[in-house]
């Protein structure tokens, strides 16, 4: 397990930086650092696209390639060394049309963006390390199919459809629906639904709702999610949540249930973001007693999208 000093280290790092003499340097090492990972993913994207170059026709678009890196710790009641890491890379292909895209992440893109130590084992942590190629009739299409490796290495093909409804000047409904099939987990199927409610200029309140089968557990994971972003100023907003989540077998029970205050703000550089997220926790494996915990995170994206 990652060493919790690391990560307190690097929050440390990145608060006493604002002193006058070190802000000068941390300045000069963040942004050379920034650059040089950036156009290190720029090249390798490009390197990429380069396979499936035809000689016989010239694309003028470059390849675009963007990197999402997050740390954390998220000690809480017992369990005070819980790290998070997460990773997702996007590489766009203008050689295949922009139809086609190379997804690398360690995390499930469909869960809610929540405290990890919350998450079920049996449904999420081993849905890390997920490579896919995914395909588009066309780039703005809300038909996707994936193909490649996730859950444990297994190699898998999904079909995946999403799509937005307008209901109201203040109302928006989003909807997706999924298939797929793993090679040891067999099939599987996944429904959302999402409603997004302008409440005021600085005020969204979203009602999430998910539910997902597979074979292999013969059951249903379902999951649904009250959450209030409130913007702050035009770098940092506040986000309010609870959470719920149950399976259907040996009966439809719940779980876990959550409920958080997220601080999520930007720094001086429009590509690196912290988080401070108090919470409670309470599981059925813990008797449903109290668990509390204080998130810290970092978050920082690299490339271009």
């Amino acid at each position: 397990m990652p060493n919790f000093r690391i990560v307190a280290l690097f929050f440390l790092t990145l608060h006493f930086s604002k002193t006058v003499s070190a802000q000068e340097e941390q300045a000069v090492w963040l942004d050379s650092m920034h650059k040089n990972i950036s156009e290190s993913v720029l090249d390798t994207a490009q390197w990429f696209d380069n396979f499936f170059a035809n000689e016989n026709l010239q694309e003028d678009q470059k390849a675009l390639g963007e990197v999402r890196l997050r740390l954390g710790i998220e000690p809480r009641s017992r369990s005070l060394e819980e790290f998070e890491a997460r990773l997702k890379v996007r590489v766009k292909l203008p050689n295949l049309k922009n139809r086609v895209d190379l997804i690398l992440t360690d995390f499930d893109e469909d869960q809610d963006d929540k405290i990890g130590s919350s998450r079920n084992s049996q449904f999420s942590r081993e849905d890390s390390i997920n490579l896919a190629l995914r395909y588009k009739v066309s780039p703005d299409s809300g038909l996707s199919h994936r193909i490649g490796f996730g859950r444990r290495f297994q190699y898998y093909a999904k079909s995946r459809y999403r799509d937005a409804l307008s209901l109201s000047n203040s109302l928006e409904m989003r909807y997706d629906a999924s298939v797929y099939y793993y090679n040891r987990d067999k099939f599987g199927t996944s429904l959302s639904l999402t409603f997004d409610y302008d409440y005021s200029k600085h005020l969204l309140l979203r009602y999430h709702n998910r539910f997902e089968y597979r074979d292999r557990s013969n059951d249903w994971l379902w999951q649904h999610s009250w959450q209030g972003f409130k913007q702050i100023d035009d770098t940092s907003a506040v986000i309010y949540g609870y959470y719920i989540e149950g399976i259907t077998q040996p009966n439809y029970r719940l779980e876990e249930h959550l409920v958080s205050v997220k601080l999520r703000k930007q720094t001086k550089r429009n590509w690196l973001f912290y988080e401070v997220e108090p919470f409670i926790l309470w599981r059925r494996d813990e008797h449903f007693s109290a668990s509390y915990g204080l998130a810290l995170r970092i978050e920082g994206y690299f490339g271009e999208r």
